[in-house]
């Protein structure tokens, strides 16, 4: 029995020796100077998986960020976008920041870029119909726009710019290296585009989307960097706060548990990065000739450049481009067609349409058209096609005073009941058509209607009584009764560098 026990530790410690020597040996074989986990990350298998992952500096990184300087509301859930409320008319700061990282697009350091901010609509229904709503929105509120500058408390944005046929959009240029800040009014309400006045919580949703280019070969801002947009409403003065405020105390009703399925409050809104706009325009203005829409400094547009369309046949802008205003003609030929294309933003269909005529463009059903051009633009190219003038704020008429013609009295009681000269000869008026409410405007719109030139008008003077003459100012205009009757004469000044014109 002893000698069965003695063999049992014999053999117990042979094997205990044995598995000793496999251990050892399996540090020898696998000790640091053998064992690379880069080495076993190389084999097939994990070099397969490994390629399907992104690295870290393959990261997708933004060149530009933009933060409006608004709260998001708390009744948003966690998973929906972001939604923030906006006041009617106020002032609301866009931080531009340049987010590169260092060796970033070194082909815009030390250069100006290119932003568009826009307000649209988010609703897919209402951006198919959106020259319709917009058309709608701008005959209710002639002379608005539903987007604007804050250009006094804005900083670092070079040369502004609107377009009149494009109430919506801003744009401007600035240095990313420069601290840049962009203040927008909104003047559309959110409740203005619904079928019937509702509360403000039954208002449509808008986007704030900001598209920045840099500039190509030509020296033309085309070549997209970077475009993000954000989802706000916009309520009347004032109704922003309280509908904050409402959503916050809603919030507060909850559960803990209830809570957890919302996003919290930010005090601003980072705008997150989306497709660009299809209809940004295909050049900025500069000195080199181009057939993209002309847009207009807002720091020049006090008076030669009016908001709206005009409904007259002879309403031309002093040097601007009414391409808005500009109907095609079935006898426009296919080169006439073509510029009328562009002219209206629609050049990515010119060679669609390149053996067209004026006609056969006219001929196209809306059907034709969204089919050719796909839903969005499809409506819009059909809406131009079919675009009415815009109805004028003011009409007068005006009858230039022949030398030959009776006293004032005579052609005053003449001018109100639309008779006749002294000679005879009946008194032809002409139908001046005014968007702004401005004298200087009055004084262009004689001078296209009548070719005088229009540098040479020094003053307009309308006669009182007693035949006093009394400056046109702004106020008066405002004042004036639609469709007067107006008679006009030209005096020269005394200086001999212009005329006065006098009406009575």
């Amino acid at each position: 029995m002893a000698w069965v026990l003695k063999m049992d530790e014999v053999i117990e410690s042979g094997l205990v020796h044995d598995f000793d020597a496999s251990l050892s040996g399996i540090g020898q074989e696998l000790g640091a100077g053998a064992y690379s986990m880069s080495d076993v990350l190389a084999l097939p298998i994990f070099k397969q998986e490994d390629s399907s992952l992104p690295l870290d500096g393959e990261t997708k990184h933004p060149p530009f960020q933009y933060v409006m300087c608004a709260a998001t509301s708390p009744a948003v859930k966690l998973h929906d976008e972001t939604l923030t409320y906006l006041n009617q008319g106020q002032s609301y700061e866009i931080r531009m920041l340049d987010n590169r990282k260092m060796g970033d697009m070194p082909e815009i350091s030390g250069k100006l870029v290119k932003s568009i901010i826009r307000v649209v609509f988010h609703d897919r229904r209402l951006q198919y119909t959106e020259h319709q709503q917009l058309e709608g929105w701008k005959w209710n509120r002639p002379g608005d726009r539903l987007l604007d500058l804050d250009i006094p408390m804005s900083v670092g944005i070079i040369d502004t710019r609107t377009n009149p046929s494009q109430l919506n959009a801003v744009e401007f240029l600035w240095d990313p290296a420069k601290r840049t800040s962009a203040f927008i009014q909104v003047h559309c309400i959110s409740t203005e585009f619904t079928p019937r006045k509702h509360g403000g919580e039954k208002g449509v949703p808008f986007r704030i989307q900001v598209d920045t280019f840099k500039q190509n070969e030509n020296g033309e801002y085309t070549d997209h960097l970077h475009s993000a947009s954000c989802q706000i409403k916009v309520f009347k003065p004032k109704g922003a706060d309280r509908k904050q405020k409402t959503d916050r105390e809603k919030m507060e009703k909850r559960t803990a548990h209830e809570k957890e399925k919302y996003q919290p409050s930010y005090d601003t809104t980072i705008l997150t990065e989306c497709s660009p706009w299809p209809d940004t325009p295909t050049a900025y203005v500069n000195n080199s000739p181009s057939p993209a829409p002309t847009f207009t400094s807002s720091q020049q547009s006090t008076c030669s450049v009016p908001d709206s369309n005009s409904s007259s046949p002879n309403h031309q802008g002093d040097g601007v481009s009414q391409v808005s205003g500009e109907q095609i003609q079935p006898s426009a030929t296919t080169q006439e067609t073509q510029q009328w294309l562009l002219k209206n933003r629609f050049s990515s269909y010119t060679r669609l349409f390149s053996n067209f005529s004026g006609a056969d463009l006219l001929k196209l059903t809306k059907e034709d058209l969204v089919q050719i051009c796909g839903a969005a633009d499809g409506i819009r190219l059909y809406n131009s096609l079919k675009s009415r003038s815009v109805r004028p704020r003011l009409t007068i008429y005006v009858c230039q005073e022949q030398l030959s013609s009776t006293p004032l009295q005579g052609q005053q009681q003449a001018a109100g009941s639309g008779g006749e000269s002294g000679s005879g000869t009946p008194y032809v008026y002409h139908a001046i058509y005014l968007e702004e409410m401005v004298a200087s405007e009055v004084a262009r719109k004689l001078a296209l209607v009548f070719n005088i030139p229009f540098h040479q008008i020094n003053q307009v003077y309308r006669q009182g009584p007693t035949g006093i003459h009394i400056l046109v100012s702004d106020q008066m205009v405002q004042n004036f009764q639609d469709e007067s009757c107006f008679l006009f004469s030209t005096v020269k000044a005394e200086n001999n560098d212009g005329i006065h014109i006098i009406l009575k």
